[in-house]
């Protein structure tokens, strides 16, 4: 479904993503960990094509200067130039890091934000869905968003992302700042969405919660993929325990 070749991005100041291979095939769940500050964004917004936005801001404002070489394809497609929005159309959704919800908006708001680019016939179907994955979020579909919980809102940002009806969904840090309980209630979502058949790309540094559910995954450091395989040769793998497990 997806293939990135040789993918480097450069920030003026440095190189972000260095020759990145992957793959995530359909149906799959895959997992890409690392430390902060080890790619792992950059590589979502090159995938969802934000760096593209990113880039022009940049280039307007006399900013940063962005560069991106490489290919990214999706389902035998060349999208590397592919304009967000029209990816958004083809299916590639990302959930992003820190939520970004809209916080003086209800949380039927931005789910109905979320809607905005398909039908009234699919957006139905996925208010379903998303009901049935969170129903907290339909206890609390009048409150406004900013006064829900850390959790709330990270399961609000994953059900906005549905909403766009996505057959590639791209979670960034999907567990950052959640308790241990609150973890295993998204990592249980992330597999529910897996099951529903939607294909996942998950980045996050939590290794521990993530790796039993993913199909396949990827370590990231200093932007270089290092090492790859399944989850449970991940689980297995003395780097990845001692640098990820603390074993």
């Amino acid at each position: 479904m997806l293939a990135i070749e040789n993918l480097l991005v450069f920030y003026e100041n440095g190189l972000a993503v260095n020759n990145v291979t992957l793959e995530v095939r359909e149906s799959e769940i895959v997992g890409l960990v690392g430390s902060n500050g080890a790619g792992k964004s950059t590589l979502m917004y090159a995938v969802s094509g934000i760096i593209l936005d990113r880039k022009i801001k940049e280039e307007r404002r006399g900013g940063e200067k962005i560069t991106v070489v490489g290919q990214i394809r999706y389902r035998n497609r060349d999208i590397t130039e592919l304009k967000p929005s029209l990816r958004v159309k083809e299916g590639i959704v990302l959930c992003p890091e820190r939520r970004r919800i809209f916080a003086e908006s209800s949380v039927l708001e931005n789910l109905k934000i979320g809607a905005s680019l398909r039908s009234r016939s699919e957006a139905k179907q996925m208010f379903e869905y998303v009901w049935q994955l969170f129903p907290v979020l339909f206890q609390l579909r009048n409150r406004t968003a900013g006064f829900l919980s850390g959790g709330e809102q990270q399961m609000l940002a994953i059900g906005r992302a549905l909403m766009a009806k996505p057959s590639l969904l791209l979670l960034d840090e999907p567990l950052l700042g959640l308790a241990p309980a609150l973890q295993l209630k998204v990592i249980d979502a992330i597999r529910h969405i897996g099951q529903f058949g939607i294909t996942v790309l998950v980045a996050d540094q939590y290794a521990r919660p993530l790796l039993p559910i993913i199909d396949r995954g990827y370590v990231i450091e200093s932007g270089s993929i290092t090492v790859q395989g399944t989850g449970k040769e991940l689980l297995d793998n003395p780097h990845v325990r001692a640098a990820y497990f603390g074993m």
